[in-house]
């Protein structure tokens, strides 16, 4: 199998019922978003993180080592249990990483230059959605917003806190700053606020806006309705701080 000739039909055809269920997907993110904040620019991944994920290092590595986590191309879902008929050898997921992972960070990461270029600064507000209960994961309830930025070294301190403070303030949800989702593998990446490229991950729990009772979970315009207007407030604030942060 080549990187030229690998089809995401082909490969979620090797799936197992569980795997087929799609669990781990991060559902109706970009409806959520959609017309939240006028002229950003959105960036989207295509294909589903079974195929490969892309907020994964490239090589490998763990993003929070001693803790259970699923790697670069997932070999179970956030519980634990295995997904595939047939697991994806070394040779496969490197022609994965090459047909899926590679293209979609050179087009991120060309967004990134092309914003810091006409602006001086780049915000790289990296959006997904998590099912609240994952034991296999962490333990409780996750909080509604988790929000990272690896321990503040990702972002300047300002988009960090007004993101923070923005949520904490939001009446009936709960907020966490770099708990257990400290941000991925895109957020430690694209984040060198000395060079100009800010990145803040937001993780969302499910229950803030799907019903969370089946799957496929569906987009609850309720709840969503709630929560659009928090979100409308972050992002508006991270593009009036932009410019006041042009050039640290």
């Amino acid at each position: 199998m080549t990187s030229a000739n690998i089809s995401p039909v082909e490969i979620m055809a090797d799936l197992n019922a569980r795997g087929q269920m799609l669990e781990d997907t991060d559902w109706h993110i970009h409806q959520l978003y959609d017309g939240l904040l006028a002229g950003a620019t959105t960036v989207r991944a295509t294909f589903h993180r079974y195929v490969i994920d892309a907020n994964r290092d490239p090589e490998g590595a763990s993003l929070y080592p001693g803790q259970n986590t699923t790697g670069l191309v997932p070999l179970t879902n956030f519980d634990g249990e295995g997904i595939w008929t047939r697991e994806p050898d070394a040779a496969e997921i490197a022609a994965r990483c090459a047909a899926f992972h590679a293209p979609y960070h050179a087009a991120l990461a060309a967004q990134m230059e092309r914003v810091r270029a006409r602006h001086g600064i780049a915000i790289l507000y990296d959006c997904h959605s998590i099912r609240s209960e994952i034991p296999f994961l962490f333990e409780g309830t996750l909080p509604d917003f988790n929000i990272g930025t690896n321990l503040g070294t990702t972002c300047a301190p300002e988009i960090e806190q007004a993101t923070f403070e923005i949520c904490e303030q939001a009446a009936g949800f709960r907020s966490v700053l770099n708990g257990r989702f400290k941000g991925g593998w895109t957020t430690r990446h694209y984040g060198r606020p000395d060079e100009g490229f800010h990145a803040i991950q937001m993780e969302l729990a499910q229950s803030t806006h799907l019903q969370t009772q089946s799957l496929p979970f569906a987009y609850d315009t309720a709840r969503a309705e709630t929560l659009r207007p928090i979100l409308a407030r972050v992002l508006t604030k991270l593009a009036e701080l932009a410019p006041t942060l042009r050039g640290m």
